[in-house]
Formats: C-alpha cells, structure tokens, sequence
C-alpha cells in the first residue's frame, strides 16, 4: 500500500528546488523492478523484459530545446508559477535531462511493459520477439510523482528516446505531433471530459527525424512521401498511467506461470491501481477479492461514462486497443484522434483503424477492452466463487450499462428530460442524409430556433440534400416542430443555458491544428497559443474574431486529403 504523505504544497511552486519536496516515487518504491533493469537506466536497446513492472531508464535529452507551450491552467491548478516552464532547470528536467535535478528527485525515470489487445484479441505480432515481452512504452517515460495537494500526479515524457520497449524505433516525437496531444488534452478537459494532461512542450532547434507523411494535397490513405521534423518532447500528467493492457501482460504471465512470482507481480499492480486510482472509492481494509470486484464495478462506470463523454463531444479515438485505454477511466493516447465535423457513424480518422473503432462503434469497443480487464483480474479471484460470480455479473451488464449512458447523453444533448428513441432515429438519419457538421448543429439548437434556417448554419448539403431540397427541409420542419413539442418543461431561458453547457461551441478540428504545427515548425508559435486559449473555453461565447474563425463548417477542398482528414499514424 502507499504511504499517504500529507506534505504542505508551497502557496506557489516558482522552482524546481520548491517541486523537489513533493517527490513521492511510489510506483518505483513499492513495485518490482525489472531483474535485469540498470539502475543507472543507461537501457536503451530493443530486448525482452520477462519480469518485474517496471525498467529503469535515462531519458535521452532533446537538443537545444526551445520552449513552445505550456499547460496553463494546469499550472495554475497546481500552483505552479508560469513562469518556471521558461526557467532553466525545468526546461533542462522537461526535454530529457535529468543529469542535474535537485534532490530528492530522481535522475533516471522509467518505463512499462504491457500486452495488447485489439478488439478483445490479444496479439503477439507487434512484439519484436514474437513473445509479447517486448511490447510498451517505447517512446514514453515517466520521471516525476509528485503529491500536491493531496493529489498525487505523474509526470510522464513523451518522445525522450528508447526504452528497451522501442521495437528498433528511435524513441522520437515529432512536433506534429506533440502539438496535436498538447492542444487536445487541455481542451478535453476544458469540455469535462476525463483525460491526461498537458504540462510543458519542448522542441529542439537542431535535431531532425524523417518521418513518412503527406505530400500537399495528397489523396493517398497512406503517406507517399519522407519529411524531416523537428523532434520536441511533451510532458503529459496523470494520476497514474496503468492500462488495461499492463494488468493483461501480468495475467498472462501469472495464468501461464511464466515466472515464480507472477501471480504476486498481477495482484501488486491491481492493488497499486487501486490505491493510485480508486483509494476514495475502495475500501483499503477489504480483502482483494471484494476490491477487485468493487474496481470492476467503478470502473465499468467510469468507462462508460468516459465513451458517452467522448461521443457527446463528437470525438473519435480512432485506436481504442487495451494499451489505449486507461485503468483509471480517462482518455490515454492521443494518436490517431479526431474530432468530426460531418456527423458519420463510421467517422475513423485513423486509416488502420477499421470501422470496429469508428465514432459510434467506440461503446462496442469499450465493451471488448472491459472483457480484457476482466479477464486480467481474473486469476485473483480464484478461491472466491462468490466474486467470481459477481465480476461475471458485472460483465455482462456492460452492454446495458452503456446503453443507459449513451440515452442519457443524448437525451442531455437535445434537452430532453427522458430519451426519445423515435425523435432520436428521425434526427440521426436527417443528420446524415443533409448531411450536418455535428458541433454546428447541436450548437445552433441550443439557441432554440423557432425554425429551421438558424440549424442551415450547420448543414454541408449533400447529394440527397441537392435531390430534394424542399422535402428535406419539409422533414426538418416537422422534426423541429416535435422536439420543441417535448421541451416544454422548462422556461427557453433555462433550456438553453442548459444546452449549452452540453453542446460545445469549439471542437479541435484537426485542419485548425494543421497550420498550427505547420508554423510551429517554422518557430512561429502565435496560432497554437491562440488555439490553446481558444480550445480552452469551448462553451464560451468568445470575440467576433474567434467566432468567424473557428465557429464554421470545413473547407470542402479539405475533405480526404492526407494529414488533414485523416493519418496513418502519429509519429
């Protein structure tokens, strides 16, 4: 279990020697680390890992950095001065040096191990070693918890070089995208809906990778060209970054007895979970097989929360595997992301992603990552028929669970006191057969419009729209005309404010973040600032300026091209 440390966090936290006291290293201190790990963390090449929940490792600094952003409101939620993410020493920590940091920090970090399963499979293949012993945090490294104000973070380095997870790749991020999980995470927070967050971006003024991307105006599904980049490194924070994917790769080892002290390994990072994710909502006294079945239980809620959350918000995850998915029930990963602006059912930006992880499919997928979580945590309930048959239980309640989130959600949506599937069907097909940008139109509803020329705002008129404009706008009209007929138990005045606290009016549309990266290579960095302040106040009405800018519907000259509509990975 771990210590709970109730240390004075300084009114503001302006240095690194002032975050240095909050160090509190639990996942290094109370979890087995990998037998054959270095304690110097000098174990930068691809290799199997058979044991233990963690390796050592030293980040490999970026040259040169340069600062480019930094988490605003998280530093000011946790009382950091702005200030400090231009200073020296954090500038030196946050790129990857961590050769000169104030004690108690540490000056090597580390990085996990997990299994994969895609849509409840579990795969071998992308394991170098055909084992499954290879695969995990090849470009990711945590080097910091820290506990302020009585919450614990972890700070977690994104592109600081190889691990021994790496599969032969250079351990890099590009600033695409770090930029792309920089912006996106504060602005889903911003919208209320769980994520990890963003702390700092670097980039370095020298150092170069090529990637596969783009050529201008590509139609290709694939990249057709190799670019160098600029390499940067961001800092995403968390409570913890455990996935369903890490408790799988230890319940294979500890089902196949793959090593003496695996089932001990599987229980280890089940109760580390709990304490890091679920310490409020858990009983610390009870046996661990009533936790496992009370995590079950919290965390199918907060999973299906998380996905009604996303689809309210008209994001699509676009690679929704078990190592994507958070044991703590928050968005993890942005990679292949976006955020639709044609209402699709199939909307997927990413091109390997197939339709089982399409926008309206992520509930089904989330229901096949719940599988592989209780799969994980299975073996600890051996012994213990009773929770077996609850944990069972939970499990197949899954499905209705979801449902009633997701009517909840829409019923939410359109302002309704109870969902209406009838109203709901006629919309969904309007919705597509116009077809309609989803934040637009959700948004002009908000407004109560006594008629239909208000919600046009939104529609990018289709070929079924061209066919029959009249009967079109006829079917519009009479949908308008019955849901204004079931929202009429609350005054317009509270039914809009309502709304609208639901519906944002700002979604990160990923041709905003395009020019945004693409001067920020160039080292202008105006427009990802500007995107930063305007993605973090998504329900507000904001300027004139802002409203022409970014309230309106996509360039059709930008629909299915490459990098703009849709990628074939993140970089």
């Amino acid at each position: 279990m771990i210590e709970r440390r109730h240390r004075e966090t300084p009114t503001t936290v302006a240095t690194l020697d002032d975050l240095a006291p909050l160090a509190d290293y639990s996942f290094m201190d109370t979890l087995n680390c990998d037998p054959e790990g270095k304690a110097n963390g000098a174990d930068h090449a691809p290799r199997q890992v058979f044991s233990g929940h963690y390796v050592p490792v030293k980040p490999t600094p970026i040259e040169n950095p340069e600062y480019v952003a930094h988490g605003k409101h998280l530093f000011h939620e946790l009382g950091f001065a702005d200030s400090m993410a231009q200073s020296d020493d954090f500038v030196r920590m946050f790129s990857g040096d961590l050769s000169r940091v104030p004690e108690p920090l540490r000056n090597v970090g580390w990085a996990c191990g997990y299994a994969l399963s895609i849509y409840g499979t579990e795969f071998y293949q992308q394991c170098p070693f055909q084992t499954g012993n290879g695969y995990g945090d090849g470009r990711a490294i945590s080097v910091l918890e820290a506990v302020i104000n009585g919450q614990r973070w972890e700070m977690q380095l994104k592109g600081a070089g190889r691990t021994p997870y790496c599969r032969g790749a250079d351990g890099r991020a590009v600033l695409r995208s770090s930029v792309r999980e920089f912006l996106a995470q504060e602005h889903m927070h911003a919208l209320g809906v769980p994520t990890s967050r963003s702390l700092s971006l670097y980039v370095s003024k020298t150092e170069q990778v090529r990637r596969p991307w783009y050529s201008e105006g590509s139609r290709s599904m694939d990249p057709d060209i190799l670019i160098s980049e600029p390499v940067a490194i961001s800092t995403r924070v968390a409570p913890s970054f455990i996935r369903v994917g890490q408790l799988e790769l230890f319940s294979r080892r500890a089902r196949k007895q793959e090593h003496p002290q695996a089932m001990e390994e599987l229980e280890k990072i089940v109760l580390h979970l709990i304490d890091r994710e679920y310490g409020d909502a858990i009983d610390q006294s009870l046996a661990t097989a009533e936790k496992v079945v009370l995590l079950a239980r919290e965390f199918r809620s907060r999973l299906t929360s998380l996905v009604a959350n996303w689809i309210r918000v008209g994001y699509c995850q676009g690679n929704f595997n078990s190592d994507n998915c958070a044991a703590g029930g928050f968005t993890l990963d942005y990679g292949p992301f976006g955020f639709c602006d044609v209402f699709d059912p199939q909307y997927q930006p990413w091109t390997g992603g197939g339709h089982h992880f399409a926008f309206l499919n992520q509930p089904a997928a989330a229901e096949r990552n719940f599988h592989s979580f209780c799969s994980a945590v299975r073996p600890l309930l051996a012994g213990h028929p009773d929770c077996l048959r609850q944990l069972e239980e939970i499990q197949r309640d899954f499905p209705k669970v979801m449902q009633a989130q997701m009517e909840q959600m829409w019923a939410a949506k359109l302002g309704l006191d109870a969902f209406d599937t009838v109203l709901f069907r006629e919309l969904a097909t309007l919705m597509m057969q116009t077809p309609v940008d989803y934040t637009l139109f959700f948004r002009e509803l908000s407004s109560l419009p006594d008629e239909i020329e208000p919600l046009k705002k939104s529609f990018y008129k289709g070929a079924t729209y061209a066919a029959d404009p009249e009967g079109i706008d006829k079917r519009w009209s009479a949908w308008l005309t019955k849901w204004q007929s079931l929202t009429q138990s609350r005054s317009p005045e509270e039914l809009s404010s309502q709304m609208k606290l639901v519906n944002p009016k700002y979604s990160l549309r990923e041709w905003f973040v395009v020019p945004a990266y693409q001067q920020a290579a160039a080292g202008n960095y105006a427009l990802l600032r500007e995107l930063q302040d305007v993605m973090t106040q998504p329900y507000a009405e904001q300027s004139e300026d802002v409203e022409k800018k970014y309230y309106r519907l996509k360039p059709p000259e930008l629909f299915e091209v490459g990098g703009w509509s849709h990628y074939s990975c993140s970089s």
